[in-house]
């Protein structure tokens, strides 16, 4: 009997860095290089023991969400 294991496009993951977050949280990020040249940042926020979101983040959106934290932080 022979199975059909489906192929799925190659990424190549580097780990960047791990944050600790408020309320027993960590925000991990790695660079995704996918093999058809597009580049994200992955995003991932781990809740508790299980609980996990994953945000893949194109440039212009980095780029947007930095601009927006950086006059968050500068506003106290």
């Amino acid at each position: 009997m022979t199975t059909d294991t489906p192929e799925f496009a190659k990424e190549d993951v580097t780990q960047l860095a791990t944050l600790t977050a408020p309320w027993s949280r960590e925000i991990s990020f790695s660079a995704v290089d996918h093999e058809s040249g597009m580049r994200i940042l992955r995003m991932r926020i781990k809740e508790g023991r299980a609980r996990f979101t994953i945000v893949d983040l194109d440039e212009r959106t980095v780029g947007e969400m930095m601009s927006v934290m950086a006059e968050w932080a500068r506003a106290r």
